[in-house]
């Protein structure tokens, strides 16, 4: 097929919504490109509201409930972000004529393929998805994560100084003591005394004093997307919310382990300018202490 002709895109990004904002700069990539062409995402649910959010993209399914009705569709184009079998396989038998994505799980029944070295870590998952769409000719000078935020939410926090502390990751690999971040965000209330707001979807609780707004699973991820764009600052392990605070424009304070291959703060950091990263090869020697310089010495500036 002449890829100048193509008028119908397909991009699936069927996982976690932190990992799927990463993909924002390469879908942009494919409207500039493409300009004539509409850009359908396919996603897990739970990402959906988020999909919606991004300015480039014209249409959002449900990737489980459209996989099997591909065809009706009639796409042109269809790019495999994260690879999967069962991506690779219904995208072929839906007769996409031009199908990339990365040469493993199936990857021989793309058209176009890169090989997989993202586990490596060598680069940011950005320039990676970048790359990708770069095997059908796209490019961007736009790198940005943003996405549209319902700005009439959390009016009551405007002009306030707001701290946000997400205390939680998937990954228990990736958990900074839960105790560190209760003592940190008291401190932050007690000595620099701003208004400190906790975040997040989570299992868990925290239990905090009065004057810490507890606000864990009580907020959709457009709301929470809201509620970041109003605080100065997140303070987050490697985790989802570090990366929807960067799409909004809020900077974040992140900590990292440097001792796991292919999930250092290289590939999955904070996108953008004005981020800090406390990496270490132990959580446990990242200490309240510098954590709470780092947050004094950003809120001075």
């Amino acid at each position: 097929m002449i890829l100048t002709k193509v008028k119908n895109i397909l991009v699936i990004r069927n996982d976690r919504f932190g990992e799927f904002l990463l993909n924002i700069p390469a879908i942009q990539a494919l409207k500039e490109t493409f300009t004539q062409a509409k850009i359908t995402l396919a996603v897990s649910p739970s990402v959906g509201e988020l999909a919606e959010a991004v300015a480039c993209v014209d249409e959002v399914l449900f990737w489980n409930q459209a996989k099997n009705n591909l065809r009706k569709y009639r796409f042109d184009l269809c790019i495999v972000l994260n690879p999967t079998k069962d991506a690779h396989i219904a995208c072929f038998f839906a007769g996409i004529p031009v199908r990339v994505g990365y040469d493993r799980k199936w990857g021989f029944l793309l058209t176009h393929k890169l090989k997989d070295t993202k586990y490596l870590g060598d680069r940011h998952e950005v320039d990676s998805n970048l790359e990708l769409v770069g095997l059908v000719g796209a490019s961007t000078r736009n790198k940005s994560i943003a996405i549209k935020v319902n700005e009439a939410l959390f009016t009551e926090l405007a002009g306030q100084s707001i701290i946000a502390v997400h205390p939680f990751t998937s990954d228990p690999a990736k958990q900074w003591p839960i105790d560190n971040f209760k003592k940190l965000a008291q401190r932050i209330r007690q000595h620099l005394g701003l208004k400190v707001i906790l975040v997040g979807l989570a299992q868990g609780t925290l239990n905090v004093d009065g004057e810490i707004i507890n606000m864990i699973n009580n907020t959709s991820l457009p709301e929470l997307a809201a509620l970041l764009k109003r605080c100065s600052l997140l303070v987050s392990g490697d985790s989802g919310p570090v990366h929807l605070a960067a799409s909004v424009g809020t900077q974040v304070v992140a900590l990292f382990r440097n001792d796991l291959v292919g999930k250092t703060a290289k590939r999955w950091g904070p996108w953008g300018k004005g981020h800090v990263v406390i990496e270490k090869n132990s959580l446990n020697n990242i200490s309240v202490d510098e954590v709470f310089n780092i947050i004094k010495d950003k809120v001075k500036r």
